[in-house]
């Protein structure tokens, strides 16, 4: 569950760059990214670990460039704000890796 409500939130991210400033790497990075966690977020709901691990990558892959957009613009919103969100995915998946 908390892999498809970052799908949805990164897709959002992706869609509101498009909208505001016509980004095109931020509707693509945020379409496909936003698909590989939904499909991580299949796989484990059908009870394949697989999908932790692909989710944990992508959840890090993200951090890292939120962390670097961040960097760059030194505004909270929205790279400050999803590194944050990130990091907490991140570690929710990892929790779901003891359990």
């Amino acid at each position: 569950m908390i892999v498809w409500i970052y799908a949805a939130l990164v897709l959002a991210g992706g869609l509101i760059g498009w909208s505001k400033v016509r980004s095109k790497p931020s509707l693509i990075s945020g379409v496909l990214f936003a698909i590989g966690l939904a499909l991580s977020g299949v796989t484990v709901w059908r009870g394949t670990r697989g999908g932790l691990y692909v989710a944990e990558i992508l959840a890090v892959l993200l951090l890292l460039v939120f962390l670097l957009r961040l960097a760059k613009t030194r505004t909270f919103m929205p790279a400050g704000f999803m590194a944050i969100v990130s990091v907490v995915v991140a570690g929710l998946i990892a929790l779901a890796f003891r359990g």
